[in-house]
């Protein structure tokens, strides 16, 4: 994944090579890391890597990625988001958890057509209920999710794919 810091357009090459419990080895640029991540309840955590500690919270929004890490904040942002969406019409391929909780109820199945803002799905963490819903009109590609279900932090809950394209005879004005 290429990511984007907000405001600078040097890319970062990023990818999570290896996900094992609470230990993640990723690859930033030339350099491999691993790292060990214990979540909070709030959804975000504590990140050791290389003896040090890191206090991090991270939340999707839209097609960008906030995180913060101590006092510092940084958005960060797909590099290929921008032209997928253009390219495709979809805001957001996968539907995610923005914390850790319980999947309390899913509101489409394998196949739907949905709407910008239909909701999908709704978590429970810390007592509250959270609805997540559609960024953009997509078809449900997967829903890898069912209720009673414990998801962490980050974890896909469901995939999506671009709406089918109208067909010709659909778009076309009828002649009377």
């Amino acid at each position: 994944m290429k990511l984007t810091r907000a405001g600078d357009l040097r890319e970062i090459d990023a990818e999570v090579i290896a996900r094992d419990g609470g230990t993640i080895r990723v690859r930033i640029g030339d350099r491999q890391l691993t790292a060990e991540f214990t979540p909070n309840a709030d959804g975000g955590g504590v990140l050791a890597i290389d003896g040090r500690r890191y206090r991090v919270f991270g939340a999707r929004r839209k097609d960008s990625i906030i995180v913060s890490v101590g006092p510092a904040c940084f958005e960060f942002k797909p590099a290929e988001a921008a032209s997928r969406r253009r390219a495709h019409g979809l805001a957001a391929p996968e539907i995610i958890a923005p914390m850790p909780g319980k999947v309390l109820m899913v509101m489409v199945r394998d196949g739907d057509l949905v709407e910008a803002g239909q909701p999908l799905v709704v978590i429970e963490a810390m007592k509250m209920e959270t609805t997540l819903a559609a960024e953009s009109a997509a078809m449900v590609k997967h829903v890898r999710v069912e209720e009673g279900q414990m998801v962490d932090h980050g974890a896909v809950l469901i995939e999506l794919s671009p709406s089918p394209a109208p067909s010709v005879r659909e778009s076309a004005p009828r002649a009377e």
